[in-house]
C-alpha cells in the first residue's frame, strides 16, 4: 500500500486547452491521411499529437561511477512501469553496453519482475562517457509489449584518475640574449582527459625549477595560460642555457600532476662593444701606386665569434676626403683591411691622418634596472698616421705578396725562406728585416740576411690560422735618413693550395650572334674556404697572337670584368684564357669557354641535340685517302691469286697453326701448287682481313676525332708535322716482307735431306722466284 501511494503520487494528470488543440489540428489531419499498414503501433504514437497523459514509466536515479569497485553484479537502479498492475510483466534491457558495443554485458537486469538494474564490471568514463540504453515492458506469458519502450541515456560520473598530460616531454627552443620581457619566451599546455569544465581537467602551471639557479629566478610562467616571460635581463656569459622544469596539475581530489622540461638556448647579442687593440697606427706608404692590405687593425669585441654582435664594421670618418682609401672586414679574423686604391702623391700630401671608427653589424645593447634598452652606442675610433715617402727610396720586397705551401721539410731549425728587398733605383742594400706580423710566433728573421727561420712546429689547430692560412708581414728598413720602410706579406697555406684559389663562375657561355656585340661579363667567386677574397683582378694570359687580335678586357669591377670583342666571328666554340687574381695575391689560370651561336628568339641559343654529324673537308679527305687505301690494298692482294704471275719467293713465318703434308702420295698436279700454294693462299687470306681490319680502325678513329674537334676549329691553329722521306716504292704487294728477319740466300739448302724431293719437284715451278 505504501508503495502504491508513492506512485500514486509521482502520477500527473492535466488536460489540453483549446487552443492547443486548433494548433496540431493540420498535424492530425495530415497524420490520419497517409498509409498507416507499414507503420508499427509504436511509431502511430509518436505521431500523434501532443498531449500530457499519466505518465507511465518510472525511474529512480541510477548511478554509475567509473573505477568503481565492486563486488560485481552491482545494484545500479531500478525502473517501474504503472501497466504492471494486476498483470505479470517482464522488464527488458537492451542496447550499448548490454547486447551492442560498447562494452557488451556491463549491464543486465537480473530481477526482470521489479526492473532492477545492475552492472557488472568496472567502467572507464574517458573511454565511454555514456551509455543509450533501451527498456522495454512485456506480458510475461505472451511476451506482447504493453507500453512503448524508453530510451534513458546513463551518464557515468567522472572521478580524478587522469593527470594534465603535456604533448611531448622534453621542449628545445632558443631566444635571444637581449629578448625582451614584454614578448613572450614560450607557451606549455597540458590537457586533462577527465570531465571537461570540472575540477578534474581544470589545469595550472607552475616552474619547478630551474638550472642554473642564479640570484632571481629569470623566468616566469602565467599559471592559467602556461606562458613563460621573463623577469629580468640574460647574459650570455653568466648562463648560455637554461634548464627549466614545468609542472602541470589539476584542481582535482586527489590532485594530479606531471612535469615537462623546457630547455632554453641564449644566443648571444650585442653588449659588448668592439674596442681598438692600438689607439693609433704608423705607416709608410710609396707614392705613384695602389697597396692592396697595406694595414690591418685589430679590434677585441668579448662577444660570441662569427655572430652579428661580434662582426665588426670600420669607417673611415674622416681624412679620406679624396677616396684615396677604404677598408673592409675579414670576415675569418674580424680585422679591418686598410687598403690604398688611388695612388698617394709625395709632393701634395706628404703626410696623411685618418680616424676610423668600428662598430658591431648588431645594434648595442644594455641592461638597465632589470630592462632591456637598446641605446646608439659611440663607435671606438683609432688614428691612422700615414706618412707618404717617394717612391725610390722605399724598399720593396720581391714578391710583394709571398705564397708559400707548407712542406714536411719546415721543422723547427731549418730555413723557410729568404725573403728580401731592395730600392728600385738599384741603391745600395742597406735594409734592416724585421717581423712586423707573426702572432704564433713560429718564425725569426735575420735582421742583415733576411732570412726567415722556423722556430716552433706549425699548428693547424692555432687561433690565428683561418681556413689553413696564416698571415705573416715583413718589414724592410732602410739606413737611410728618416728610414723608410717597406712592407711584404707572406701567405703561409698549411693545406693544398688550390683550395684557396679563385674559380669562374660559369666556365662556358653562350652569346647570340648579333651585329652590335655588348660586352660579355665574366664573374669569378671566391673559394669555399675563404669566401670573401675578392675583389679580383681580371689579365688575358696573352699566350697566342689569336687571343690578343680578337679579346680585350674592358672595365675591372669587384668579382667580375668586361670582355670585349675586337672583330667579327663564325659562329662555333672559342677558348679564352683568364688569370684571376684575388686581394691576397693568389693568381690562377681558368679557361672561358664562349660559344657563339644562332639565336632564333634573339636571347636564347638554338638547340640541337639530335644534329647530324657534319664532316668538314679534313674529314673528307681522310675518307677518301682510307677508301683509296683499301681499293689499292685489294687490287694488289689480287696478285696473289694469279699463279703465273712473277713474284719473289714468300717464306712463311712460323706461326703457331702449320699445315701437315703427305709425302707418300702422289698428285696430278705438281705438290708446289697443290700444297704450298695453299699454304700461301691462306696467308694472303689473313693478310687481307688484318689490313681491312686496321683500315677500318683508323678510319673510326680519325671520323671520332673530326667530329669531337670540328666546334674547336676556330680556336686552333693547323698542325705542321715533319716529313719523313719519300715512300719506297714496291712493284707489287709481294714485295713486303712478312718475316721478323730477312734470310738468307742459302736458306734452302740448309734445310736438310728431307727436302731433297720437296727440292727436286718444285725446281721448275720455283725458278721464278730465285
Amino acid at each position: 500500500m505504501d508503495l502504491l501511494a508513492v506512485l500514486l503520487l509521482l502520477q500527473v494528470t492535466a488536460t489540453n486547452s483549446f487552443s492547443h488543440d486548433v494548433e496540431n489540428f493540420s498535424l492530425r489531419r495530415a497524420v490520419q491521411k497517409k498509409n498507416t499498414q507499414l507503420i508499427d503501433s509504436y511509431q502511430l504514437d509518436s505521431l500523434r499529437p501532443l498531449r500530457r497523459t499519466k505518465r507511465t514509466w518510472v525511474i529512480t536515479t541510477i548511478d554509475v561511477t567509473e573505477e568503481e569497485e565492486g563486488p560485481f553484479p552491482k545494484y545500479a537502479g531500478q525502473l517501474f512501469n504503472n501497466r504492471s498492475f494486476n498483470t505479470s510483466v517482464k522488464y527488458l534491457i537492451s542496447g550499448p553496453g548490454v547486447d551492442e558495443s560498447p562494452e557488451i554485458g556491463l549491464f543486465s537486469i537480473e530481477d526482470d519482475e521489479n526492473g532492477h538494474v545492475y552492472v557488472h564490471r568496472t567502467i572507464d568514463r574517458e573511454k565511454t562517457p555514456s551509455f543509450q540504453i533501451r527498456f522495454d515492458i512485456v506480458h510475461r506469458e505472451t511476451g506482447q509489449p504493453l507500453d512503448r519502450p524508453l530510451y534513458f541515456k546513463i551518464k557515468v560520473k567522472d572521478v580524478n584518475d587522469n593527470a594534465p598530460e603535456f604533448p611531448e616531454e622534453e621542449f628545445s627552443i632558443s631566444i635571444r640574449e637581449n629578448h625582451s620581457e614584454d614578448d613572450p619566451v614560450f607557451q606549455v599546455t597540458a590537457l586533462d582527459k577527465d570531465e571537461s569544465g570540472t575540477a578534474n581537467s581544470h589545469v595550472s602551471y607552475s616552474l619547478s625549477t630551474q638550472i642554473p639557479l642564479l640570484d632571481g629566478f629569470p623566468f616566469d610562467i602565467d599559471p592559467t595560460t602556461g606562458t613563460i616571460h621573463l623577469s629580468g635581463c640574460l647574459n650570455y656569459k653568466t648562463a648560455s642555457t637554461f634548464k627549466l622544469l614545468v609542472k602541470a596539475y589539476d584542481q582535482g581530489t586527489p590532485q594530479l600532476s606531471s612535469t615537462a622540461t623546457v630547455n632554453v638556448a641564449i644566443e648571444d647579442a650585442n653588449n659588448h662593444p668592439p674596442v681598438f687593440t692600438r689607439d693609433n697606427y704608423q705607416l709608410q706608404i710609396s707614392e705613384g701606386r695602389e697597396h692592396s692590405a697595406a694595414l690591418w687593425l685589430q679590434v677585441e669585441d668579448e662577444d660570441s665569434p662569427y655572430t652579428p654582435a661580434w662582426r665588426a664594421k670600420y669607417t673611415i670618418i674622416k681624412g679620406n676626403e679624396k677616396e684615396q682609401f677604404t677598408i673592409e672586414t675579414d670576415p675569418d679574423t674580424n680585422e679591418g683591411i686598410l687598403s690604398v686604391i688611388k695612388p698617394l702623391s709625395y709632393k701634395d700630401d706628404s703626410e696623411k691622418r685618418l680616424i676610423i671608427s668600428v662598430a658591431n653589424e648588431e645594434p648595442f645593447f644594455s641592461c638597465e634596472n632589470g630592462i632591456v634598452m637598446t641605446s646608439s652606442l659611440e663607435p671606438m675610433n683609432t688614428t691612422v698616421n700615414i706618412k707618404v715617402t717617394e717612391l725610390q727610396n722605399v724598399p720593396q720586397f720581391h714578391p710583394p705578396i709571398l705564397v708559400v705551401q707548407k712542406e714536411d721539410e719546415m721543422k723547427p731549425g731549418r730555413m723557410f725562406r729568404k725573403y728580401l728587398a731592395t730600392y728600385p733605383d738599384g741603391g745600395p742594400n742597406k735594409i734592416r728585416y724585421e717581423l712586423s706580423r707573426d702572432p704564433a710566433g713560429w718564425l725569426s728573421v735575420d735582421e742583415n740576411s733576411g732570412v726567415l727561420t722556423v722556430v716552433k712546429e706549425f699548428d693547424q689547430e692555432s687561433p690565428y690560422v683561418n681556413n689553413s692560412l696564416y698571415t705573416i708581414i715583413v718589414h724592410g728598413i732602410g739606413h737611410d735618413t728618416p728610414p723608410q720602410t717597406g712592407t711584404g706579406t707572406i701567405l703561409l697555406y698549411l693545406s693544398d693550395i688550390k683550395e684557396h684559389m679563385p674559380t669562374l663562375v660559369d666556365p662556358s657561355l653562350d652569346v647570340c650572334d648579333k651585329k652590335e656585340m655588348r660586352p660579355l661579363i665574366i664573374k669569378a667567386k671566391s673559394p669555399l674556404v675563404h669566401s670573401h677574397s675578392w675583389p679580383f683582378t681580371f689579365e688575358l694570359a696573352e699566350d697566342s697572337e689569336d687571343v690578343k687580335s680578337t679579346w680585350k678586357l674592358g672595365r675591372n669591377f669587384v668579382e667580375s670584368v668586361e670582355l670585349l670583342m675586337l672583330r667579327s666571328l663564325p659562329q662555333g666554340t672559342y677558348v679564352v684564357p683568364f688569370i684571376i687574381r684575388d686581394r691576397r695575391g693568389l693568381s690562377t689560370r681558368q679557361n672561358q669557354h664562349i660559344r657563339l651561336c644562332f639565336c632564333p628568339d634573339g636571347h636564347a641559343c638554338e638547340d640541337l641535340p639530335q644534329r647530324a654529324v657534319r664532316f668538314g673537308g679534313g674529314a673528307i679527305a681522310i675518307i677518301l685517302t682510307a677508301f683509296l687505301l683499301l681499293l689499292v690494298s685489294s687490287i694488289l692482294l689480287c696478285q696473289f691469286n694469279v699463279p703465273q704471275s712473277k713474284s719473289k719467293a714468300v717464306f712463311l713465318p712460323q706461326e703457331g697453326e702449320q699445315t701437315f703434308i703427305n709425302y707418300n702420295e702422289e698428285s696430278s698436279k705438281p705438290l708446289c701448287h697443290s700444297g704450298l700454294y695453299t699454304i700461301q693462299k691462306t696467308v694472303q687470306v689473313r693478310h687481307h682481313d688484318h689490313i681491312i681490319q686496321t683500315v677500318e680502325k683508323i678510319l673510326n678513329q680519325k671520323l671520332y676525332d673530326q667530329s669531337a674537334l670540328e666546334p674547336y676549329w676556330a680556336s686552333y691553329a693547323p698542325c705542321i708535322y715533319a716529313l719523313e722521306g719519300e715512300l719506297e716504292k714496291s712493284n707489287s704487294f709481294h714485295s713486303l716482307s712478312m718475316g721478323s728477319d730477312d734470310l738468307p740466300t742459302d736458306f734452302l739448302n740448309t734445310l736438310g735431306p728431307k727436302f731433297s724431293a720437296l727440292d727436286e719437284i718444285c725446281q721448275k715451278r720455283f725458278s721464278s722466284f730465285s
